[in-house]
């Protein structure tokens, strides 16, 4: 019997060791990798420090700028501010300041500019300081641009109301359109401006109500306090009165008011006779006007009916209800008032006395022919 390595040689083949089971061993860095990274890192960067460095210095150049300007401009706009300020109480020291300017609505304005003029100037300021920041960083800006102008028309067709009140409030402290003291009829509601902000217009109505209007939703609006005012008033009477005496009462009515105080500061015009207005069959209306400072027009048009009304009692002018107002006839009894009313049950041929009877008789037929 032949043995396994005998066979294995005749049949040409050599036997073939095991597999032994192969073990990774951590290949350790020696010295002189080490030596040759370090050196490697050294050597990039020696070779862009100076790319670094410029680039630190021309962010701090541009952050320190961009710090500067924007104090130096909002300085300038707190300074040009405190000056409008300064020359409000200058006129308010005035004989004309207590007409023309009232503090409190100077002072919300010019707080309201001033506050919308440092918010943009910064957001102007400080977002081209970003933009060249990121510029410097080798960022292309054209798809950040790209996406912020998409996200911008997102957000004002999201917001459009909110944008269109603040664009109208801003208008409307610009171009001085109302302020706080005045009476203005804004369409939605009229009233006193008590507060003017960038998107709400604070009114508070006759009845003390407080109304909260948009900037954006007033279309139009009227104010009552610039300019101004006219108080009219309409005096009514008999088409039997002395129209001489009625216009002479009238007229020293006028004069003693103009030289009055505080009327005489309220007025600022002659108070007119303007003659007849309407003249019907049994009145006539007489029209009385006066030009007035803003605002007092209603004031001035209560003391003249005041004064009218005790002028007239004295010179015996009797004042009718209206237009269409017929003359009072005296009380007289009426003679028919004691008299009683007609009634059906008077005459015995009547349907209903027929009716009510006990006994109805018998009426005779006539006799056939």
């Amino acid at each position: 019997m032949s043995s396994l390595p005998a066979v294995l040689v005749a049949a040409g083949a050599s036997p073939t060791p095991s597999p032994s089971p192969s073990r990774s061993t951590p290949t350790v860095p020696s010295i002189q990798d080490a030596q040759q990274s370090a050196t490697n890192a050294a050597s990039w960067v020696e070779q862009n420090w100076s790319t670094w460095l410029a680039m630190g210095l021309q962010i701090l150049l541009i952050v320190v700028v961009a710090v500067a300007l924007r104090a130096a401009v909002r300085r300038a706009i707190t300074k040009l501010i405190d000056r409008m300020g300064r020359t409000a109480q200058a006129v308010d020291g005035t004989a004309l300041g207590g007409l023309l300017v009232n503090a409190e609505r100077r002072r919300q304005r010019s707080a309201a500019i001033g506050s919308v003029l440092r918010s943009v100037a910064s957001f102007l300021i400080m977002g081209t300081a970003a933009l060249m920041v990121l510029s410097t960083f080798k960022i292309n800006l054209a798809p950040l641009l790209a996406s912020a102008g998409v996200a911008g028309v997102a957000i004002g067709f999201g917001a459009r109301n909110l944008v269109t009140d603040f664009l109208s409030g801003v208008f409307m402290i610009l171009e001085d359109q109302y302020g706080v003291g005045d009476v203005i009829d804004a369409g939605v509601a009229t009233g006193e401006v008590i507060e003017v902000g960038l998107r709400v217009t604070k009114l508070r109505g006759s009845d003390g109500e407080i109304w909260y209007v948009r900037n954006g939703e007033v279309k139009r609006i009227g104010n009552l306090s610039q300019g101004w005012a006219t108080a009219g008033v309409d005096v009514t009477v008999r088409s039997s009165e002395d129209l001489d005496q009625v216009k002479a009462t009238l007229d020293d009515v006028a004069e003693h008011m103009s030289k009055e105080e505080p009327w005489n500061e309220m007025l600022w015009g002659p108070v007119e006779v303007l003659g007849l207005d309407s003249v019907l069959i049994d009145s006539m209306v007489v029209r009385v006007s006066a030009r007035t400072m803003p605002g007092k027009a209603l004031t001035v048009e209560r003391e003249l009916r005041w004064r009218i009304k005790r002028a007239f009692d004295r010179a015996s002018i009797r004042i009718v209800g209206g237009a269409t107002a017929t003359e009072d006839v005296e009380d007289v009894p009426d003679p028919t008032a004691a008299v009683a009313a007609p009634s059906v049950y008077a005459n015995a041929d009547s349907t209903q006395s027929v009716a009510a009877a006990p006994i109805v008789s018998q009426r005779s037929a006539p006799p056939a022919k």
